[in-house]
């Protein structure tokens, strides 16, 4: 997905009701910020809080400055990244802000799959915030992993200690 440029804030009693029609959201968008519109798709779909929207749009930065790391040549030009690709980074940047409670966390902003990913940014990009290519889809986010195997088992010990026995134990 890519992100476009930053948009012009707008007072929000300046749209019109009307353009909450497909049509004229994809040019009014274009005058709104980032907050605006997240208000404006939380208001059509509820399933998701505003922080995890935020939270989207920050692991996409981190995942596309991680790849252009590893990548010198693919950071030459415009970076689209992958519905898999976003995946992955959006995992080890849950990880690394909110270690062992990142499940916890993105269950409370309603997240509890690869799919919501999918799912919110596609609202991003119906909201013209995102784009994409013509091979990008919905699907491209089917659980690529389970957030138990991601954000749970990482914390988990290794194995369980041998020989130790329980408190009380004869």
């Amino acid at each position: 997905m890519d992100v476009k440029p930053a948009f012009k804030p707008v007072a929000f009693s300046k749209i019109a009701p009307s353009c909450r029609s497909y049509t004229n959201r994809k040019y009014i968008m274009q005058d709104l910020d980032f907050d605006e519109v997240v208000s404006l798709i939380c208001k059509e779909d509820g399933r998701f809080d505003r922080h995890a929207y935020h939270f989207l749009r920050q692991g996409l930065d981190a995942t596309v400055k991680e790849l252009k790391k590893r990548d010198t040549a693919r950071a030459q030009k415009s970076l689209h990244v992958s519905g898999p690709e976003l995946l992955a980074g959006l995992k080890d940047y849950a990880l690394d802000q909110y270690g062992p409670l990142a499940k916890t966390v993105l269950n409370s902003w309603g997240v509890t799959r690869c799919s919501d990913f999918g799912d919110m940014v596609f609202n991003l990009i119906e909201y013209n915030v995102f784009s994409k290519t013509d091979s990008d889809r919905r699907e491209d986010f089917a659980d690529t992993y389970t957030f138990e195997d991601a954000f749970v088992k990482p914390f988990l010990p290794a194995r369980p200690r041998t020989g130790a026995t329980a408190p009380g134990a004869v």
